[in-house]
């Protein structure tokens, strides 16, 4: 009889459990919900942070605030997000640095991109350009690979930090070219671009809203993209890969939840960004950027966060990268 009563109960607190967190989901957000954008103000980061905040709230009628909190190529603020209550009222816009290529670089850090988050999805993926200053004499690919043999430790590349994903698409074509190129890192894209107009640094894997203006102008040379398909709003170009097969560069970016969010929280904001992301203002408003706008269920986003981490830490490792 004892036994039958704490079994009794038992089931009863699990149904009230339940129930509990089925209300909870079904009423979620009664809040502002704060998204976490691991940049400064200005950048890639914080514009698609703001894009896909506002249709965020437009489909869940909530505010969602964006939260700046820059440094450490995004480590600051990723380790924050990883830090917080997981009740969905604290999201991140994760990213290719902080959350594939630094966990992939790195052996020991304040957070787990995999253990510490729960992935929601996918929300843009965009390509880098591969653009050189008039004076270098490079048309494609081909002759970029040429002249780096040529000039071997001659040929430098800028980046906007160590790290970032135009350092590693200039490592990641060292090494499937096997050509020797110098990095020159810089203090963001601001500083980075400025180099290479001025012909200091005659190279750089840019983004397209950053060069594509200045190469309309003449002051620049697209020659090519980094994305495992021809660009939609640069399909002239050819991709790297086509030269160089094995060469895929994309910076993307996606929504997570620090882990133990309620998985019908989880489940409802998957449904919720699918649904604003194939908005054709959204859409257009990603375009602008230089991105298309992608979702994926939660299963999809982990394993490619996985894949990525894999791939960005050999690459990494390989070259031989002084870490900090």
């Amino acid at each position: 009889m004892h036994n039958t009563r704490i079994v009794t109960a038992s089931v009863a607190a699990f149904i009230a459990a339940s129930i509990s967190t089925h209300v909870l989901a079904q009423s979620y957000p009664t809040k502002p919900i704060r998204l976490i954008a691991p940049y400064p103000p200005g950048g890639g980061v914080d514009a698609t942070a703001r894009i896909v905040g506002q249709a965020l709230s437009d489909a869940l009628g909530q505010q969602v605030v964006i939260d700046n909190r820059g440094g450490a190529s995004g480590r600051i603020g990723t380790e924050i997000a990883a830090k917080t209550p997981p009740d969905g009222y604290t999201l991140l816009l994760g990213s290719v640095a902080p959350n594939a290529i630094i966990p992939g670089a790195y052996a020991k850090l304040a957070y787990d991109s995999v253990k510490d988050f729960a992935p929601i999805s996918l929300v843009a993926v965009t390509d880098y350009v591969l653009t050189v200053h008039p004076s270098l004499p490079v048309k494609s690919v081909k002759d970029l690979i040429g002249l780096a043999r040529a000039r071997p430790g001659q040929i430098a590349f800028a980046s906007t930090g160590n790290l970032g994903g135009p350092h590693l698409a200039g490592e990641l074509f060292s090494q499937l070219a096997k050509v020797k190129m110098v990095h020159v890192p810089y203090k963001g894209g601001g500083a980075a671009t400025t180099s290479i107009l001025g012909g200091e640094t005659p190279l750089i894997f840019g983004t397209g809203p950053t060069v594509v203006p200045h190469a309309k102008a003449g002051r620049l040379r697209l020659v090519a993209t980094t994305g495992p398909r021809r660009s939609k709003t640069l399909p002239e170009l050819p991709t790297v890969g086509e030269t160089l097969p094995g060469h895929e560069v994309t910076q993307w970016y996606g929504i997570l939840a620090p882990a133990g969010t309620p998985p019908e929280i989880l489940s409802k904001l998957n449904s919720e960004i699918v649904k604003a992301l194939g908005n054709p203002k959204v859409v257009q408003q990603l375009a602008r950027l230089g991105a298309d706008a992608v979702t994926t269920t939660p299963e999809q986003f982990a394993a490619h966060i996985k894949a990525e981490i894999s791939k960005w830490g050999k690459v990494v490792k390989t070259s031989g990268i002084p870490l900090e």
